[in-house]
């Protein structure tokens, strides 16, 4: 049965209701799983993995909900939603005990500490802060590490950053106009122009889902857009779904230099991150544009494309440089923390039940592409060769590991 949530919390039905033969057939091939979900340390990440809606299905079906009190409350879910749902509040140190633990943002070094091992731990990865400290430390734990951003399917949809990134896309533009329009840190402009003024003037780097969804709601506000990418085929299509006139480029230096000097507002928002920073846009190009306009680093998380940027917080999430504001929050999404959360809770909901149809973790990565291609890690593995280039690290392709289960 699959179905998807809005964020006032309502489920839509895909499907009808099985038979209920059918039903307990079903029940029978699954087993029960128990799922840990800690409050997140990182008092600027508001999100959570999962909603009451979801965690009442997943209790219905048979399954345990271990929670820390508080986890939901920055979504404005109280533990009172998530206890009428079924699940229970424990302790930190019992939801950490957990078979499974999930969260959204990266595991902590005390996080670490209190796992007992041997566990899957799905959450995000934010490769941009990672240490070799905490990856030493989870291989030493002998775990099973899923990362969010990288789970993809076999047809290679990849929900989380599919969700996270047309959220993201959005919240860019309304967080670059409420900059922008500032009369003391930023210009006192409009994002959208009026009669007898001109609009302001938008480059968004990148034509994937982050870029596409801070196309439509610049244009939207009436901001003059331009778009550049890599890859043609993504320009054509962003035209192509925007239906309106837009101007589009790939990366020619010259065009972009011209492009910067008149721009008030700047999107990173690449999908083809490389595994180290690749600068498109030098300190000098930076230096090159007019005082006050401002920056958003939707990639500052992964591998930037803006020399000058650094990873903020939303506490203290902008900083200026060379005169412009720079806005460089690796979780942009949290502050929609409902809409966010509710993104989240469908795309992990139904990964859980296809956990719960595996009866060994071996099985779950070898017959779950989702999180074959998310893990980094598999009992204390390294598998992923960007992190083991990055800490000089040995990895073992996941597909072979899988081959030999």
């Amino acid at each position: 049965m699959s179905f998807s949530q809005n964020p006032s919390g309502q489920f839509s039905y895909g499907e009808q209701l099985m038979p209920q033969a059918e039903m307990l057939e079903e029940k029978k091939k699954k087993r029960i799983i128990t799922v840990g979900i800690p409050k997140e340390p990182d008092k600027y990440e508001n999100r959570i993995v999962l909603s009451p809606q979801a965690v009442k299905q997943l209790c219905e079906e048979g399954h345990h909900i271990v929670m820390e009190s508080g986890a939901g409350m920055r979504s404005r879910w109280q533990d009172s939603d998530y206890t009428k749902a079924g699940a229970i509040i424990k302790d930190r140190k019992m939801v950490f005990a957990s078979e499974i633990i999930l969260k959204v943002s990266p595991i902590e070094q005390d996080e670490i500490k209190l796992l007992k091992g041997s566990q899957f731990l799905i959450s995000a990865l934010h490769f941009n802060t990672q240490t070799a400290q905490k990856i030493n430390a989870l291989k030493a734990k002998k775990m099973t590490c899923i990362a969010l951003e990288l789970i993809k399917n076999k047809d290679g949809f990849h929900p989380y950053v599919q969700s996270m990134s047309e959220i993201s896309g959005i919240l860019a533009i309304n967080t670059a106009s409420e900059y922008l329009s500032n009369p003391i840190t930023g210009k006192g402009i409009l994002l959208g122009g009026i009669t007898g003024i001109p609009a302001a003037k938008v480059l968004i780097f990148g034509a994937g889902t982050a870029g596409e969804y801070a196309a439509r709601s610049a244009t939207a506000l009436g901001a003059q857009v331009k778009v550049f990418d890599n890859s043609l085929s993504r320009l054509q299509n962003l035209k192509s779904k925007l239906g309106i006139h837009l101007f589009t480029s790939v990366f020619h230096s010259e065009i972009i230099m011209k492009a910067l000097k008149t721009a008030d507002v700047l999107i990173g928002a690449r999908e083809d991150v490389k595994d180290i920073d690749d600068f498109i846009i030098t300190k000098k190009m930076v230096a090159g544009m007019k005082k006050g306009s401002v920056i958003i680093d939707l990639n500052i998380d992964s591998a930037s494309c803006i020399e000058t940027s650094k990873v903020t917080h939303l506490g203290n999430p902008a900083f200026e440089t060379h005169g412009i504001i720079h806005y460089c929050v690796p979780n942009i999404a949290s502050k929609a923390a409902r809409t966010a959360s509710v993104a989240l809770s469908n795309t992990t909901f139904p990964l859980l039940q296809k956990i719960s149809r595996e009866k060994t973790g071996p099985n779950i990565i070898k017959n779950i592409p989702d999180f074959r291609y998310g893990a980094y890690l598999y009992e204390g593995i390294l598998t992923n060769e960007r992190l083991g280039r990055k800490f000089n690290m040995d990895y073992k392709d996941i597909d072979l590991l899988s081959a030999i289960f």
